[in-house]
């Protein structure tokens, strides 16, 4: 009679563990002291971005994958909202903070997406531009070889594996780490 409370609290969850490991690979230390992204409240805005776009791009491909895509984008920004509020933003910022973060988002998702397309050295450009404002090349061709290799590992995963959660990020502290399934 309640299966599709199971259902919902099995996808809650599935979608609450994806996130978590988006936002865990976001904030690993080797993207700030390695790479150079600013440590800064942008700069890991930034690489949660880059890591939901990347999900994102994958789950699109996926039979099915619309639902969860929308589901996990819902979570992003209920966390973005959450905490603007734990930040102190007043009520009546909150949604045109959440407007400007939407509008990042989806900036960001179409110069990344054109950037693939157009191969790894225009997406170190993008990467420069909007991670490290166009003050770090080398550290943008390096966080695009490191995207690239993400995306190559995330496509080669079985779409049913993908959609449930079950595989890690590599490490991107580790030239030939693997995402792993």
């Amino acid at each position: 009679m309640f299966s599709f409370l199971r259902k919902s609290t099995s996808s809650q969850r599935t979608i609450e563990a994806i996130y978590g490991m988006i936002v865990t690979q976001a904030r690993q230390p080797v993207f700030y002291a390695g790479y150079g992204v600013p440590d800064t409240v942008s700069g890991r805005f930034d690489m949660v971005l880059l890591h939901l776009w990347m999900v994102l791009r994958l789950l699109r491909s996926v039979p099915g994958g619309e639902g969860a895509s929308q589901a996990l984008f819902d979570r992003f920004c209920g966390d973005m909202d959450d905490n603007l509020r734990e930040m102190g933003v007043g009520d009546l910022t909150v949604p045109k903070r959440m407007r400007k973060f939407g509008e990042a988002f989806y900036g960001r998702s179409a110069a990344y997406d054109a950037a693939v397309e157009a191969g790894e050295a225009q997406l170190a450009i993008a990467l420069d531009r909007n991670v490290f404002n166009e003050s770090n090349a080398a550290g943008a061709e390096r966080l695009a070889a490191y995207v690239a290799q993400t995306l190559t590992g995330l496509a080669g995963i079985a779409p049913a594996a993908f959609a449930a959660g079950e595989w890690k990020f590599p490490a991107p502290d580790a030239p030939d780490s693997k995402v792993t399934a």
